[in-house]
């Protein structure tokens, strides 16, 4: 028998910046980034792709980038911004999908140029993915512009789309090559979204960093009502733990099953589904997290005196942790409990649930205990209705 062994690693590195008006002329921030990738003698090409739910809050945008490329030696803007729908429902689109690959072809966009994704989480996900998989991989930069995608998906390293009403059946790991997060972009938020975004900072608190979810109790009043201070303190802190991982777990393509930044999200994904994703993806982990802690503190891995801090915190901050999908339908397990076996497809065939052991320390298991996951919901369900 004859045998090659091949054996090689990448590295991958790029920064998330934090700065406000990020497209003014007098902003250097990603104007400098890309004096950096300049290569002499060669223009390279910039594309823009933008949700229209931020053009629609900030029409003079798309004037804006082309005066701010315009003085921007070494590059070019490949076209007028491209705008293109927002929410969820574009990761359900896979015409769009094949739209962008083809803009992308049509300009001529190559490997040494760069594809940039403004928007929701959505958005970056999909044109991230786009990007990754044309030409083996167009470099692409992220500008996000919610709360949820500044302190959590745009600064990670997965793309993807939904496929057959699989949330990100569909996907790539292709880190981008700089992120851009403009606190100014969240001032125009409806308040829903805002207080959305803040699910996935509880979420992160909850299973590395005990201080963070104190502070997160302090400042949950003005955080509900749309403090931007507080709220720049809570995307840089979420943003930095959640880089933390992605760098220091020794697993950033999630190459095994331990995820715990999927916290709260085997039920989350699937109430998005069964609600056609009405219910926001915040939302959804919100209930996700409610249902986890109180089942653990049921198990008793977890002190109920930590669960009821999660779930009132979350109340705090007025975001839902019931929803009536959870029951049990006919003496049956409801759709959302189900969804077990999907979540155990997402993970390679093995189920792994993220736990709390404790507020800042997470554990995983691997089955879940129907019978004491409805009463979870049960006694969510009491709570929910009297308060």
């Amino acid at each position: 028998m004859q045998q090659l062994q091949q054996s090689f690693s990448v590295n991958y590195s790029y920064g998330v910046f934090f700065t406000k008006h990020l497209f003014e002329l007098t902003n250097p921030y990603l104007r400098d980034f890309l004096a950096s990738q300049v290569a002499p003698g060669y223009t390279k090409k910039i594309l823009v792709i933008a949700d229209e739910g931020v053009i629609s809050k900030h029409p003079a945008l798309p004037e804006q980038i082309e005066t701010y490329c315009a003085i921007i030696s070494g590059f070019q803007l490949a076209a007028p911004v491209i705008i293109i729908p927002g929410g969820e429902s574009v990761k359900n689109d896979e015409a769009l999908f094949y739209k962008l690959a083809d803009t992308i072809d049509q300009y001529g966009i190559d490997r040494h140029s760069f594809v940039i994704a403004i928007g929701g989480g959505a958005v970056l996900d999909l044109v991230g993915f786009a990007a990754a998989v044309s030409h083996r991989g167009v470099r692409h930069i992220r500008i996000p512009t919610t709360v949820l995608s500044q302190n959590d998906s745009g600064v990670g390293v997965k793309n993807g789309i939904n496929y057959k009403g699989k949330k990100n059946f569909l996907g790539t790991f292709a880190p981008p090559a700089a992120v851009f997060n403009d606190s100014h972009f969240l001032t125009t938020l409806d308040i829903e979204d805002w207080r959305s975004g803040i699910a996935e900072a509880v979420k992160v608190a909850l299973i590395k960093d005990a201080s963070f979810f104190d502070w997160l109790e302090m400042n949950a009043l003005p955080l509900a009502e749309g403090n931007l201070p507080a709220m720049e303190t809570l995307v840089y802190r979420c943003a930095e733990l959640h880089m933390q991982h992605i760098g220091g777990a020794g697993d950033p393509f999630e190459s095994g099953s331990s995820r715990p930044l999927d916290f709260g999200h085997w039920s989350a994904h699937k109430l998005e589904q069964l609600t056609n994703f009405s219910l926001r993806h915040g939302e959804a982990v919100s209930i996700g997290m409610a249902v986890d802690s109180v089942y653990a503190s049921l198990l008793g891995m977890l002190d109920s005196t930590a669960a009821s801090r999660i779930v009132r915190l979350l109340e705090q901050l007025q975001l839902p942790v019931y929803h009536p999908l959870l029951e049990m339908q006919d003496g049956m397990p409801s759709a959302v409990i189900k969804g077990l076996q999907e979540f155990r497809e997402h993970l390679g065939g093995r189920l792994t649930i993220c736990l709390l052991k404790a507020i800042g320390q997470a554990t995983e298991v691997h089955e879940m205990d129907v019978a004491l996951l409805n009463k979870a919901v049960e006694n969510i369900k009491s709570r929910y209705a009297n308060s």
